[in-house]
């Protein structure tokens, strides 16, 4: 007769009851950075696993984040937990195995028909739910079946605008005058069951095991990024902030050079977008302070109606100085038109939802600090905004203008990444001056 397994895993409090309840269709998580929510959504999928057969299905917008977040999580709870002699986990394609049957398998939305060959899901996360696209959960509901399993689904997300889809889903929907829960009464009782719903709501003081110059680090928000403060430190859904960039500021040009002097252990990025008859071609020298969060922008160069060899005179300095420029992959042509000239040019990385992820990167500095004299930067920059849909809901990758500034800064530090206070690590590498 088999023995029953048994294994000893801390966990915060707040998320005791969730772990072991399985008596609602959906669990909706929605919390500040660090509250420790998906880490015991993961817990609570190993433990569900162990004990009854089932297919689970995890779910990001992107298909490609899973192998360094939900994926890498669950592997490293299993290993922690001292089961990776029993558990495997698969990286190609990314699945987890486990003795009785059980599995986890991984899908991406920007990958729609790979999810019509799933048979018998019983489960569902989807991570950074708001990322999603509501079609696509709409999708998902059609593929959670099976024959004799009860059925869940399993959502979280840090808060957002009250005008993204599972807002108006979960709680309410001005518009349609539908109410379900009020989000107020989630952050005064932290979980609330209605609906066949279980809602659970969390901040990084619900989790024991976060330092403490963490906690300052989201508090520290409140004074430059208020609606960042608001997801990150208080978990709160609200109206987002019409800025893309609420943290952008302009000083005078020497103030900006004597700020870079001072800087530790500066990196130094270039970044160039392309364009010729309504675009332009913008081409951004900046440098990052990494111990303080700050991007500063310093040089620029904007001009359109005017092809390659007279650009390449324009800027013959980079060539000169051996400046490598991360620049627009669409125009391969144009890249390699530099690389023989005698530029050092790549084209930077764009797939699906780049546009999105690159401005989020971007919207982690605390500061984003611009020389006086880069005015075209500053003119795209200083009060750009997102574009809202005919319903008035903001459209995250859209603005109200074309910023070629903005493409510039994305290619710029397309292998960089800012430490989000969710613990990620910097990816640091070369120097690009």
């Amino acid at each position: 007769m088999a023995t029953a397994l048994k294994v000893k895993k801390p966990v915060n409090p707040h998320f005791e009851d969730f772990l072991f309840d399985w008596n609602s269709k959906f669990y909706f998580l929605v919390g500040g950075y660090g509250s420790s929510k998906s880490y015991h959504i993961a817990l609570k999928l190993i433990l569900k696993l162990l004990t009854e057969k089932r297919t689970a299905l995890v779910v990001r917008e992107v298909y490609d984040t899973h192998r360094d977040s939900t994926y890498s999580l669950l592997e490293e709870i299993i290993t922690d937990m001292g089961l990776d002699h029993k558990i495997r986990c698969v990286t190609s394609p990314m699945q987890i195995r486990f003795p009785n049957g059980s599995k986890i398998i991984f899908k991406g939305m920007d990958k729609p028909a790979k999810l019509k060959s799933i048979n018998n899901v019983s489960i569902v996360w989807v991570e950074e739910c708001s990322e999603v696209k509501y079609d696509g959960f709409k999708e998902l509901l059609g593929r959670l079946r099976h024959p004799t399993l009860k059925l869940h689904m399993i959502l979280s997300t840090n808060p957002v605008s009250t005008d993204n889809w599972c807002y108006k889903h979960f709680f309410m929907d001005e518009q349609s005058d539908r109410m379900i829960l009020n989000d107020d009464d989630l952050y005064r009782e932290r979980t609330i069951v209605r609906n066949n719903t279980y809602y659970h709501h969390s901040t990084a003081d619900d989790n024991l095991f976060l330092p403490e110059d963490y906690i300052s680090q989201l508090d520290e928000l409140k004074e430059y990024d208020p609606d960042l403060y608001r997801i990150a430190r208080q978990g709160h859904f609200g109206i987002n902030g019409i800025r893309v960039l609420p943290q952008f500021k302009v000083e005078k040009h020497q103030q900006v050079m004597d700020a870079i002097e001072r800087i530790r252990r500066p990196l130094k990025r270039n970044g160039m977008d392309f364009g010729f008859e309504e675009s332009f071609n913008a081409l951004l020298r900046m440098v990052v302070d990494k111990d303080e969060k700050i991007l500063y922008i310093f040089w620029e160069y904007y001009k359109n109606h005017q092809t390659d060899d007279y650009t390449a005179k324009d800027i013959i300095e980079f060539k000169k100085n051996r400046w490598r420029i991360k620049a627009d992959p669409a125009e391969p042509k144009t890249i390699k038109y530099y690389n023989q000239n005698g530029f050092i040019m790549e084209g930077a990385k764009k797939f699906q939802g780049s546009r999105n992820q690159y401005t989020k990167k971007v919207k982690r500095f605390k500061q984003i600090i611009c020389s006086d004299q880069c005015v075209n930067t500053i003119h795209e920059l200083k009060n750009l905004t997102f574009k809202k849909n005919k319903n008035g809901e903001i459209i995250e990758d859209e603005f109200n203008i074309d910023p070629h500034t903005l493409s510039s800064i994305w290619y710029a530090l397309d292998d960089y990444e800012v430490s989000n206070l969710k613990g990620d690590s910097l990816i640091s590498s070369r120097s690009g001056w």
